[in-house]
């Protein structure tokens, strides 16, 4: 997935000659706290809703203001592993996007973030998940999507997650049966230690409800 595919064309960017209210009226509107500043085609920073409410002035032009201007921004054709990098380290609650000649072309908000992560990490799908613990020399994925497989179960997502000063692995595999035993029996027979297990469906827990809920709340 590139950034140019996960642009939101419902949030427009501030001008200069924006007033700091109407600024804060838009953060509000699209529960963001951070706005582009854009003039024609150029992108020329983000401002932050904790600067504009010291504003004393709100009718005042934020082009008129001395304000600590963010220039994050990613071309179009970035991998979203760089959108994260930059939501990550910033703090951001959206990331601009230019095409190749830095052209403006939108923002990636943290709303389109989480609605991409969660079909990314199938969280809508029921299903189990089995964590794993595992030496670094044993990491195949191949041969655990084997072993969940000759159960007719397959794997719908998975990540991996490292730890400081340590061989060791976690494995989390998302998986399209709520009924794991023999998937788990399968694992701790070819000595895979499981560290954790989790049921879920559609129906038993509300988890799904509660999801949508969640995503709702951020009008994504």
């Amino acid at each position: 997935m590139l950034a140019g595919e996960l642009i939101s064309n419902i949030i427009p960017p501030l001008k200069t000659s924006d007033s700091v209210q109407k600024a804060l009226d838009r953060m509000s509107e699209f529960k963001l706290y951070h706005l582009p500043i854009v003039n024609e085609a150029q992108f020329l920073g983000l401002v932050a809703e904790d600067e504009l409410i010291e504003i004393r002035d709100q009718e005042t032009p934020i082009g008129g203001l001395s304000l600590s201007i963010l220039n994050p921004f990613v071309f179009e054709n970035a991998h979203i592993y760089d959108v994260v990098r930059l939501f990550n380290q910033l703090q951001l609650s959206l990331v601009p996007v230019l095409d190749m000649n830095k052209n403006y072309l939108g923002v990636v908000s943290i709303h389109n973030l989480l609605a991409y992560t969660a079909d990314m990490y199938a969280l809508k799908e029921p299903g189990g998940i089995i964590v794993l613990e595992i030496s670094n020399r044993n990491n195949s994925l191949a041969h655990m999507a084997q072993i969940v497989e000759a159960d007719n179960a397959q794997i719908l997502s998975s990540y991996v997650s490292s730890f400081a000063d340590s061989t060791k692995l976690e494995v989390t595999l998302k998986i399209n049966k709520t009924e794991l035993s023999s998937i788990i029996a399968s694992f701790e027979r070819y000595n895979y230690e499981v560290k954790a297990v989790f049921n879920n469906s559609q129906n038993d827990d509300g988890s799904a409800d509660r999801f949508n809920s969640f995503m709702n709340y951020l009008n994504v």
